[in-house]
């Protein structure tokens, strides 16, 4: 069992030794599990416990509130799947702008040295930590060298970089993994490359409301995920990928995220309309107040204002029927 301390006053005196990593690991994507996976193997040869620094709230919300990027991922998303790669122990820290006026040697000496009793800490060539993000790889080296624990710099995991749209796949062109990345990938749409560099489907989680019940009319049920649910929204349109209810059963299912502008009025959300769902026994699969979690697999088209609902059902068949087929390469007994 993982466990999880916020703040530093929770970890246990006798904890040490540790190794320690340190980062937001918003998405914990291909390249945070590089880190993750050099610092179990490093815990593992020097007999010490390994231990993720993570912060909550984002740094980025705190010191720009107004331009912070929509996160990946909410608190408790990421610390379930940093729990996933071996660790001993998560340590949140609490971030405000006073704590973010520690110098790079009062966090180091304070966090690592007094409170974890590093041996070890595992980075990236791109740390940076205290005030102003001052300190960088040669600082925490020679912290290192002062305070008595060894530095593990991480080489930095790449993926090959799709072409833009009109120009070629360069197969040489590679770019680093970034939460960055995956943010720029479903703004676009784009949950394959995002799923690419997470290494799994980019996913939302949340309970399920009651909506307007347009779909039901028309023949299409959906979930719909209240507004407070959790994960980054990709870009309007409908998707293939799969609803994972309370049970853990994972059904394959066509999700529509937007405003669907074929009716006014109707503000934007995501809803997702389980496809081959057992109608013969509704009652058993009333998901209504069910915290459930949407994964999306691929884009099927944009969202689109049709004349009326003779076209968008129409539309919704053929949505139906290509979600089926493009899930049927992944599990999907069609």
């Amino acid at each position: 069992m993982v466990l999880i301390w916020h703040g530093t006053d929770e970890i246990p005196g006798n904890i040490g030794p540790t190794a320690v990593t340190i980062g937001n690991f918003d998405g914990v994507h291909r390249g945070h599990q590089q880190v993750l996976a050099q610092l179990t193997e490093t815990a593992r040869q020097s007999g010490s416990r390994a231990v993720a620094i993570t912060f909550d709230p984002h740094p980025a919300q705190v010191h720009r509130p107004d331009t912070a990027p929509h996160l990946i991922m909410g608190i408790e998303d990421r610390l379930a799947a940093l729990s996933a790669y071996g660790l001993d122990a998560i340590l949140v820290l609490h971030y405000t702008l006073e704590f973010a006026q520690q110098s790079a040697e009062e966090f180091v000496r304070g966090i690592f040295v007094d409170a974890l009793h590093a041996s070890h800490v595992v980075v990236g060539h791109d740390v940076r930590f205290g005030r102003g993000n001052a300190g960088d790889l040669a600082t925490m080296q020679e912290l290192g060298d002062r305070f008595g624990f060894g530095v593990v710099v991480v080489e930095e995991f790449t993926e090959h970089a799709p072409a833009s749209a009109g120009q070629e796949v360069d197969d040489d062109e590679e770019r680093r993994c970034s939460s960055t990345w995956v943010r720029e990938a479903l703004e676009k749409g784009d949950v394959r490359t995002a799923a690419e560099i997470l290494g799994r489907p980019h996913s939302m989680h949340g309970e399920v409301v009651h909506g307007a019940a347009r779909g039901r009319a028309l023949g299409f049920p959906t979930a719909n995920l209240a507004h407070e649910a959790v994960g980054h929204i990709p870009a309007d349109g409908i998707y293939a990928g799969w609803l994972v209810d309370e049970s853990g059963t994972r059904w394959p299912a066509a999700i529509s995220v937007g405003s669907n502008p074929t009716f006014a009025g109707v503000s934007r959300q995501v809803e997702a309309h389980v496809i081959d769902r057992p109608d013969e026994a509704p009652e058993s699969f009333d998901l209504y107040g069910q915290k459930v979690v949407v994964e999306f697999v691929e884009r099927l088209r944009g969202m689109v204002a049709y004349r009326g609902p003779e076209a968008l059902v129409e539309q919704m068949k053929l949505d139906v029927d290509q979600a089926r087929h493009v899930l049927a390469g992944r599990g999907l007994q069609a």
